[in-house]
């Protein structure tokens, strides 16, 4: 029986990677790091900082993590956890040189789709290699009957970003480029950002790769960043935690119009460490949907939790101290591979 099933956001929680953060690091400044992270922040890519993260955020958010894990683990989940790294390792290609970023979010590189894992072409050179981390688990997923599917490698090259366009433009149309966390799964339906880590040519790539069984919807306008796991949330079937800032009655996917929304109430700023954050406040909205009566919480977002227990979830509050550091909160720093429950289209 396959290990990976998983047709939504919400159904019940049976098995999960956790990523790591030992080893991760700022990547060395190149052009997708400029224009995907920095264009807008800085005048040029020589202004951008790298390097390792310092010790203390490293070890903190290892020890929350395994935190995170434990609880999981509690809850009857199988929790998987990545193979250690040297991302301060050289990758070459014939177009550029870089090194690696960090292991920290399964969610980026890897889209869990029924029973299918696939290894995005994500839009940062320093991610290329960023699946050799979970290989020993790709394997053992492929042994058991899974589909494992890499797209195109893209050459990523200099030509597919352009800095001075605006936000949202920055990922040029030239080769399929996306981020696993561009999508999110509602079912037979897959929302798929159109940003700056995604374009259309990787949607177009998503579609031939899941077929008729699903829809891919590009969605434009809505998000112009990285991923969108901070501006729609899903909760249930039919109730979806949105974004104030981004999501409005002119940009809300049209598949979702019936759903009812409730909106993200104000959130706490938990700070960061070094120059720049690599996430704006509303990372404290990442949760991760353990089951449609339960969600993991930052345990310092008190008016999400009191929003969400008066819609009837409960709350299992926890803690990412560095979330806004690192570019990841519950959601980002996880990728669930199976959950109970089949295969059901939810739009009216």
């Amino acid at each position: 029986m396959s290990l990976v099933s998983v047709h939504n956001e919400w159904d019940p929680l049976e098995e999960i990677i956790v990523g790591t953060a030992t080893g991760a690091r700022v990547p060395m400044a190149d052009r997708s790091v400029f224009a995907v992270e920095y264009a807008g922040e800085y005048d040029s890519q020589d202004q951008v900082p790298a390097g390792a993260y310092p010790d203390r955020v490293l070890k903190e958010t290892e020890e929350e993590l395994h935190v995170l894990c434990e609880e999981l683990t509690k809850l009857g989940v199988t929790v998987r956890r990545p193979a250690q790294r040297d991302n301060s390792a050289l990758i070459t290609t014939p177009d550029w040189q870089t090194d690696g970023f960090h292991d920290y979010c399964p969610r980026d590189g890897l889209l869990s789709i029924g029973e299918s894992v696939i290894e995005t072409p994500m839009a940062l050179r320093a991610r290329f290699l960023e699946s050799l981390a979970y290989k020993d688990i790709l394997l053992e997923y492929f042994a058991s009957g899974s589909r494992w599917i890499s797209a195109p490698k893209p050459r990523l090259t200099d030509a597919v970003y352009d800095p001075a366009a605006p936000a949202g433009d920055r990922l040029l149309n030239i080769e399929p480029v996306f981020d696993a966390a561009n999508v999110l799964r509602f079912g037979t339906d897959l929302l798929y950002l159109v940003s700056d880590s995604g374009n259309e040519l990787g949607a177009k790539w998503l579609q031939s790769a899941v077929g008729d069984t699903y829809t891919v919807h590009s969605c434009h306008n809505l998000y112009a960043s990285t991923h969108v796991d901070s501006t729609i949330v899903p909760l249930r079937p039919g109730l979806v935690l949105t974004n104030p800032a981004r999501v409005n009655d002119d940009n809300m996917p049209d598949f979702l119009r019936s759903w009812q929304t409730i909106t993200c109430p104000e959130l706490v700023d938990i700070g960061f460490t070094g120059d720049k954050p690599h996430c704006s406040v509303w990372i404290g909205m990442n949760l991760l949907v353990v089951r449609p009566d339960l969600a993991v919480v930052d345990r310092r977002q008190t008016a999400l939790i009191k929003l969400l227990e008066k819609h009837g979830m409960d709350v299992l509050p926890l803690q990412l101290t560095h979330s806004r550091t690192l570019g990841g909160g519950f959601h980002c720093a996880t990728l669930d591979v199976r959950r109970s429950g089949s295969l059901e289209t939810y739009r009216s």
